[in-house]
């Protein structure tokens, strides 16, 4: 099995600034523009003025949303037989397909982050909290769809923005499990979902860093012995062994990081753990 940290959402090139942490601490992925979309910021249930105020008036409501990776239900009017989805093309994903990324992988999604609090009327930064890079959610792979054959794909699916674009090279699309599966036993969750709220086993950037990229990981992250680092993070120098943790400095492009747990069997659990854990924080998770 894989693990894929996958980089999605708002950031300083996409969107032009974080993604929110609301003020009750829910985190709000806001999906990057896209003109080709015929989904749009008005579409989705986003709390009033925050697209407008957040991107200092260059986005509004009738603005085109890239709504990728799509896994809330409540964000759109479903056709009958809805399943979550998530598309990539490109290099992306021909970085994935070189990864032997397959059936029964894990995304972990996670994005750039700062709160926001609602003062006179409109959404502020908070200046007391900086960015930082925070997971968001996960999608369990089930089946993986090629875009060039469009005969496999179902009625309900061909909404989403990766379908009809000819422009995307390898162009995919991936359906989820209707059930995560990280062990034998049933865990009840989802395949796909979202961590309904911040909390800070959540939070990728190390506590006190500086830049957003400076990560705080797990000690087993660590790539000795020889064992096939975390995608794009071959170098050592980047890497650097604590007594509680790993610090990793993050690779500033690149959307898919891919671990192959086999080297790293305490990644499974881990992952396991934090959703269960996290999806814990709300009932509708």
């Amino acid at each position: 099995m894989k693990i894929i940290l996958s980089r999605k959402g708002f950031d300083s090139s996409a969107g032009g600034c974080p993604s929110p942490i609301l003020p009750d601490g829910r985190l709000l992925s806001l999906p990057i523009p896209d003109e080709g979309s015929n989904i749009h910021y008005g579409d989705l249930p986003l709390p009033d003025g925050l697209i407008r105020d957040l991107s200092r008036g260059k986005l509004s409501l009738s603005s085109g949303a890239h709504l990728d990776p799509d896994v809330v239900r409540q964000s759109l009017k479903r056709k009958r037989g809805w399943r979550p989805l998530f598309g990539q093309h490109g290099a992306a994903q021909s970085h994935l397909r070189n990864q032997g990324v397959d059936v029964g992988d894990l995304f972990l999604f996670f994005g750039l982050f700062r709160r926001v609090i609602h003062e006179a009327g409109r959404w502020h930064w908070d200046q007391t909290a900086q960015p930082r890079h925070i997971l968001w959610g996960w999608f369990q792979v089930a089946e993986i769809i090629n875009l060039t054959d469009n005969t496999r794909l179902p009625r309900w699916a061909h909404y989403h923005p990766h379908c009809g674009r000819e422009d995307f090279q390898h162009n995919t699309l991936y359906v989820p499990r209707a059930e995560l599966q990280l062990g034998p036993a049933p865990t009840g969750i989802p395949g796909a979902g979202i961590f309904p709220r911040y909390s800070p086993v959540l939070q990728l950037t190390a506590p006190n860093a500086n830049a957003v990229s400076h990560w705080q990981l797990p000690r087993w992250f660590y790539p000795s012995q020889g064992k096939p680092s975390l995608s794009y993070h071959q170098r050592l120098d980047r890497w650097q062994r604590c007594s509680r943790w790993t610090t990793l400095q993050a690779a500033a492009r690149g959307q898919e990081f891919v671990l192959d747990t086999t080297y790293y069997p305490k990644a499974r659990p881990w992952a396991k753990q934090l959703i269960e854990d996290t999806c814990g924080l709300e009932p509708a998770c």
